[in-house]
């Protein structure tokens, strides 16, 4: 495999570009390739059997886009089809658990660690089981947020409604005395700036959007994939239903000028025979 080769990422809707943010940051020669699964957001209220068949399905997809590398940028899908899909695939992949649970474990002082997450990423135990192999003498905290998912995708990030929302889920942690809280769905560093605010200064944010970037670079780099020069050809944007509402909300995230170069194009999954149309983003002079 080229290192000139794109790399792979996918999410279950808007949320896996906080991991996108961070790869352009840590990797800026890299070409990437991202999916979002907009039609089927969100993926915490689903089974481990359809999670993993709907990631095997976009991971399809991208081998086919010839990427030399995956990143699972979703939590929920890190957690139920990470090993699933490393036993299948020959290109290195990697997920957004593990990078972090390590960092919370790293910056705890208390060994009191909060864990947001979807319900499926909770009911899976994942991240306490990364934090207790990590050490034993770790409490962990766990508290599933579904309703934080779709206040992002609505492109509710600072309303009275979520702030409201934010004190519901996370008042019974801070309670906890905890001095670390995993952002465990990446939808959620989107709600960072209002989660601080009813967090404080004595509890860090670990967002595992920021460790995967770090991680995923040192896998490309072990496995000589690292791109050392500048390409020409752009990212590019897909998912399976919604883009014009991707699209705003992408471009108030990376930058108007990445997501409008690239375009958002469609790829539906009904049929075998799948739809890709391309979403020409317009504006009115």
């Amino acid at each position: 495999m080229s290192s000139s080769a794109p790399i792979g990422v996918f999410d279950s809707g808007i949320g896996g570009t906080t991991v996108v943010k961070e790869l352009m940051k840590s990797l800026p020669n890299e070409r990437i390739i991202y999916f979002g699964d907009t039609a089927r957001v969100p993926y915490g209220n689903k089974s481990a059997g359809t999670v993993i068949m709907y990631s095997r399905q976009i991971v399809k997809f991208l081998l086919e886009k010839k990427v030399k590398a995956i990143v699972i940028a979703c939590n929920t899908a890190s957690a139920l089809a990470l090993e699933a899909l490393k036993s299948e695939l020959e290109v290195p992949i990697i997920g957004v658990v593990k990078p972090g649970a390590k960092a919370a474990a790293e910056v705890t002082k208390s060994n009191k660690i909060g864990v947001i997450a979807t319900h499926a990423t909770i009911n899976s135990g994942i991240y306490e089981d990364f934090l207790h192999k990590t050490d034993p003498k770790i409490q962990v905290f766990k508290k599933a947020c579904p309703l934080f998912v779709p206040l992002v995708e609505e492109g509710w990030i600072s309303d009275d409604i979520t702030r409201q929302i934010i004190h519901r889920y996370l008042d019974e942690l801070i309670d906890k005395g905890i001095d670390a809280l995993v952002l465990g769905c990446t939808h959620y560093p989107m709600l960072a700036d209002e989660i601080k605010k009813v967090t404080g200064d004595n509890i860090t944010l670990v967002n595992p959007a920021f460790e995967c970037a770090r991680e995923f670079r040192y896998l490309l780099e072990e496995n000589g994939l690292l791109c050392e020069v500048s390409q020409e050809l752009g990212h590019e944007f897909y998912v399976s239903d919604g883009p014009k509402a991707f699209a705003e909300l992408a471009e108030s995230f990376l930058g108007e000028d990445i997501v409008t170069r690239a375009n958002v194009k469609v790829y539906n999954f009904e049929n075998d025979d799948s739809i890709l149309r391309t979403y020409e983003i317009k504006r009115s002079v």
